[in-house]
């Protein structure tokens, strides 16, 4: 007899430095709050339990499952970046402090002069 029990997830691995999102199961399932929060993946262990790091506090959690986390995608994170109508007055202020920050290195950066090479001497 076949199993019609289906997961709603596909089966996603993670590795190490992925961010992801993570709800805390135990807390989530009693209504607790602060449940939910952003971690990066320090180690994936090979029976599919993770051990992660909260980005905001540096909480430490010891073997995740899998089937409570969700992939945060960099394309998602720089959308902000990627369709910020740069054209118009306010701007900025429809984007993130992140993205403000890292638009500012681009343009500081491509505003330097390109490194000269050293003089031959001879």
């Amino acid at each position: 007899m076949r199993n019609s029990t289906q997961s709603t997830t596909p089966a996603i691995k993670f590795k190490a430095g992925d961010f992801v999102l993570y709800r805390d199961p135990a807390l989530f399932w009693t209504g607790q709050p602060g449940h939910t929060f952003v971690c990066r993946v320090q180690r994936a262990w090979t029976e599919g339990t993770y051990e992660l790091v909260a980005v905001a506090s540096g909480r430490f959690v010891h073997d995740a499952s899998g089937d409570y986390m969700r992939l945060l995608p960099p394309v998602d994170a720089m959308r902000d970046i990627d369709t910020a109508p740069l054209n118009t007055d306010g701007a900025a202020d429809d984007m993130t402090a992140a993205a403000i920050a890292w638009l500012a290195l681009q343009h500081e950066t491509a505003n330097q002069r390109p490194p000269e090479l050293p003089a031959q001497h001879g």
